[in-house]
């Protein structure tokens, strides 16, 4: 297993939109691929440049290494030539195992006390669908609307009752 000095997992990093500082010397990118960057004509200076390749359903570290991790999926089902599937990828046929299992993978690194914040958007799947994939229910969360759709962003506390 490999161990880290990180205290921040992003577990599904992208182009690691969420970051302020998108070299935060706490956070660990992880992300099934490496995109360079002239990838996408219109905005020429995004990648994809995790810390390391790999899936969030078989992670390679440690148990209980991070004390927050950051996991936002793609929302697409299936593969298509819009931005949103460039940028963010997307699920496919077996959406329900590998997420199930990327949650477990999570929950598995994320230290005891730890949080877990997920972020959601219902364009194909409803949230409700996706937290029955889940064996713990988030501790609070929102949602904001855009366009047609909802998303969520939802807090998940590794404390004493659901470890």
């Amino acid at each position: 297993m490999m161990i880290t000095e990180k205290e921040v997992l992003d577990a599904c990093c992208g182009g690691r939109h969420w970051w302020f500082n998108k070299e935060d010397p706490d956070m660990f990118g992880l992300d099934i691929r490496s995109v360079e960057k002239g990838s996408i004509e219109l905005q020429p200076n995004w990648s994809v440049e995790p810390d390391l390749v790999g899936s969030y359903c078989n992670m390679p570290f440690n148990d209980e290494s991070f004390s927050l991790i950051l996991w936002d999926i793609p929302h697409k089902l299936k593969q298509d030539k819009g931005i949103i599937t460039k940028k963010y990828g997307f699920l496919g046929e077996n959406w329900r195992e590998d997420t199930k299992q990327g949650f477990e993978e999570c929950w598995r690194v994320l230290a005891q006390r730890g949080t877990l914040v997920f972020k959601w958007s219902d364009l194909d799947v409803k949230v409700s669908e996706m937290l029955n994939l889940f064996h713990t229910k988030p501790k609070a969360g929102t949602i904001t609307k855009k366009g047609v759709n909802n998303t969520y962003f939802l807090i998940f506390y590794k404390g004493d009752s659901n470890a």
